[in-house]
């Protein structure tokens, strides 16, 4: 097998992958759009929400376009190598040219705006706080939805064990939070003084920051790696395309 065998089959084998990687990011977005009790659907319950969360509810759209993209770009990368169309390469040239400017536009404005973002976490972490109050103990589904969320991540509240303090379940279990605010370890009802003298636990804010934080470097690599590969993808594909050209005449 030559350079030019090699190359047409590393670029099936790579857009083989991203064909898959649509398929899945698009059946998780048709699942998000049909599934009514996800937890899109929850937020959207939220009372005294800020607007801008609206936006984070069409994340369901986004996940679907996203996957779209990837079934259009991992086909046009297999069959253009596969066939040796110089049209499907240069068209797939074309695609992944601008999705690379639309993400490095995209970091561009997330360093440019972070302030706005760290105001809507605020106003979120407000309209999540008024809801625990507000339906905790109450409501099935929210009450659920906490729950499960603070057994996962560990964590106590959006911020800390206070954003319970006059909910539904602080008034009707006599002044006491949910176990997941308080040690597994402690066997003794979740009370004030078990919560002030127990090892804090984190809110879940917090804790989801923390996470971020930790994995920065991880976060980055993994975009730069999606960046290398998107430069890769297109010069194997002007090679192709190239060699392909010559070829025909």
């Amino acid at each position: 097998m030559g350079c030019f065998g090699f190359l047409k089959v590393m670029m099936f084998v790579f857009n083989g992958i991203i064909f898959l990687a649509g398929a899945a990011i698009l059946a998780v977005g048709i699942w998000v759009k049909v599934d009514s009790g996800s937890i899109l659907s929850f937020l959207g319950k939220i009372e005294n929400a800020p607007p801008e969360l609206s936006q984070v509810l069409n994340v369901g759209y986004l996940l679907i376009a996203l996957g779209a993209l990837l079934l259009i770009i991992g086909f046009l990368g297999c069959c253009g190598a596969v066939k040796e169309s110089r049209c499907m390469l240069l068209l797939f040239f074309i695609i992944v040219l601008l999705v690379f400017i639309a993400e490095v536009a995209g970091a561009v404005v997330i360093l440019v705006f972070r302030p706005l973002a760290d105001e809507l976490f605020t106003k979120i972490g407000t309209a999540a706080v008024q809801n625990i109050r507000k339906d905790y103990g109450k409501v099935s589904d929210i009450t659920g939805l906490w729950n499960t969320t603070m057994s996962t991540l560990k964590c106590c509240g959006f911020y800390n064990s206070s954003d319970f303090t006059g909910s539904p379940y602080y008034i009707n279990h006599a002044k006491k939070y949910p176990p997941q605010c308080c040690p597994e370890s402690f066997n003794l009802p979740c009370n004030q003084t078990m919560v002030d003298s127990a090892t804090t636990i984190p809110g879940c804010f917090p804790k989801i920051k923390e996470l971020i934080d930790e994995n920065t470097v991880v976060i980055a690599g993994v975009a730069l790696g999606i960046a290398a590969l998107e430069i890769c993808a297109m010069a194997v594909s002007m090679i192709l395309y190239c060699r392909i050209k010559s070829q025909s005449d």
